[in-house]
Formats: C-alpha cells, sequence, structure tokens
C-alpha cells in the first residue's frame, strides 16, 4: 500500500523517480490522479521567462541557472517546446539550447509540448510545475516557446513573469502594452550592446512609470551574463513581496485545469483521422462535424 506522503525526490537527489512522475502526470498513467491529489506543494517561486521570438530566452536562462547553481540552488526549468506535428510531442529544442546543463547534479531539465496550446502553455505544464514545487527546488523556471502576445497566459501560472525583450523591439512597444507590458513583473532588455538600446530602455522605463505598481527594468547580455546579478537580486526582491495576486493566480490555474479535464476524452490524432475521412464529402461543413464528434462522445 503506498503511503499518502509525497516523495521528496530532491531531497533524495533522485531524478529519476522524479522524471518517472513527471512522465505519469504528462501522460495520464495509472496512478496520475492519486499522485496529483497527495502533493504538498513547497513555496518555490516559479518563474516564467516570456517575450517575443530571437529575444535570447533560452542564453537567459542558461545564465540564471549558471548563477543560481554556482550558489549551490537546486534549479528545475519547463522548457515549452513547440509540439511535433506528427506524434504531438516536444521537439526537444532544449537538448541542444541547454547543453551544457545537462550534467549538473542540481539543474533538472524537462521538456513540454505544447499541445496544441495558443499561449504555448497546457493544463500539463501547471501539473508538472506542482510536481517539481513538491519535489523541494530552491527555483522553478518555465520557458515559453515565445510566439507572441498568446503568452500572456504564463500570468496564470507564474509567481514572477519576466518578459525578455530586445532593442529592436522599440517599434512594437506600443502594440505589445494590451499584451505582454501589462503581465511583466520584471523586464529585461537583452542584447543591450545593440544600437538603440539605451534609447529604447530609456521609453520603457517611461511606459513602466505609468502602472501602479514599479516594475524593474534590467539590462543584460546574456550570451556574456552580464546583468545577471541585477535580475537575480531583483528575482529575489519580487518573491519575498507579498503575493497580493496568489487568488488570481489560482483561479487561472483551476480554470486551465478544468479546461484540461474537459477535454480529456477528445483524442486530437483521432479527431485529424476523423476529420481528414470527413472533409472529403464535397458537402463537408465544419459545424455539423463538431456537433457531430461531440455528440458521439456523449453517447460512447
Amino acid at each position: 500500500m503506498q503511503s499518502n506522503k509525497p516523495n521528496n525526490s530532491i531531497l533524495h537527489k533522485d531524478f529519476k523517480l522524479l522524471a518517472r512522475e513527471l512522465t505519469i502526470v504528462e501522460n495520464d498513467l495509472t496512478g496520475s490522479e492519486e499522485l496529483l491529489r497527495r502533493l504538498i506543494p513547497k513555496d518555490t517561486p516559479v518563474i516564467g521567462i516570456t517575450g517575443p521570438p530571437g529575444a535570447g530566452k533560452s542564453t537567459l536562462v542558461n545564465s540564471i541557472i549558471n548563477a543560481l547553481s554556482v550558489s549551490g540552488k537546486y534549479v528545475a526549468v519547463l522548457a515549452i517546446d513547440p509540439t511535433s506535428p506528427f506524434n504531438m510531442g516536444s521537439l526537444l529544442g532544449d537538448r541542444i539550447r541547454m547543453a551544457e546543463q545537462f550534467n549538473k547534479a542540481n539543474v533538472y531539465i524537462r521538456s513540454l509540448a505544447t499541445r496544441g496550446s495558443l499561449g504555448g502553455l497546457s493544463g500539463k505544464t501547471i501539473e508538472m510545475c506542482d510536481v517539481l514545487k513538491n519535489a523541494g527546488f530552491d527555483y522553478i523556471l518555465v520557458e515559453t516557446v515565445g510566439v507572441g502576445q498568446s503568452e500572456v497566459e504564463i500570468a496564470g501560472l507564474a509567481d514572477i513573469s519576466v518578459v525578455v525583450l530586445v532593442p529592436e523591439s522599440g517599434d512594437e512597444i506600443q502594440t505589445m502594452k494590451s499584451g505582454l507590458m501589462e503581465i511583466a513583473d520584471i523586464f529585461v532588455v537583452n542584447k543591450s550592446e545593440r544600437d538603440g538600446a539605451e534609447r529604447f530602455t530609456n521609453n520603457l522605463k517611461k511606459l513602466v512609470h505609468l502602472r501602479s505598481v514599479p516594475i524593474p527594468v534590467i539590462n543584460t547580455k546574456a550570451d556574456q551574463s552580464i546583468g545577471i546579478e541585477n535580475l537575480i537580486k531583483a528575482l529575489g526582491e519580487q518573491a519575498y513581496k507579498e503575493n497580493s495576486k496568489r487568488s488570481y493566480l489560482l483561479t487561472e490555474k483551476a480554470w486551465k485545469l478544468i479546461q484540461n479535464q474537459k477535454m480529456k476524452s477528445f483524442d486530437k490524432i483521432h479527431l485529424h483521422k476523423t476529420l481528414e475521412q470527413a472533409c472529403s464529402n464535397p458537402n463537408f461543413n465544419l459545424y455539423q462535424f463538431i456537433d457531430n464528434y461531440q455528440q458521439s462522445f456523449k453517447n460512447s
């Protein structure tokens, strides 16, 4: 008979056990629901790293890991990769981008496919983050795929949202105000050696002063680890602030998990095969198809 006491994989330095637990949860294997219901997550800060493609998020994550691991901190990374159109799994891009981290005893990296979620986050991201929190890491980093304004979903998962921008983002600043600009707890201007970086940073600082709560704007050169110390300090300050958005975070997480539960019976691969056959009919109507498809699941 299994004990109700959750495993603390990190204290026992058992990454294999942790990997098995994450696999069970990610794939809804037998024991998944029981495992989740007996979790007692620690107060580990979940740090979301988001921003437009090409901003240097992966390089920044690498530098953060290096700085934290040197000080003996246990760091977990969930690298959200695009879903493969062939097997619906992760494309495992982090295996290349973070290769230097895999031999570190206090660093654990896991790939997770978007599973079709527009903002790059699936319900499984929440569940796997909770498994990692239960394991006792000091920091959990969630790096998103970089798909634009839909990445505001990270605000419903992360305790601290870090929005990474580059000087070239200057022309897009106004359009981002209603998206990424509103969910940031920290702004990072990466690749700050580039032309226009100082002007862009100053404009960004003017924008954040319009918000009721001051937001740090930090310049970095992630590939040289410049500015990372200031970023780590800002992360620490944010982590110890009163979490006024706790109820909001839990509401967003609950909403996402409920959606995930409702969709559990639907298999996207099966949907594709069924749709492929149905759309060959010259009188095919997508809305009629959806009604019939959903009805078939209710009757099954």
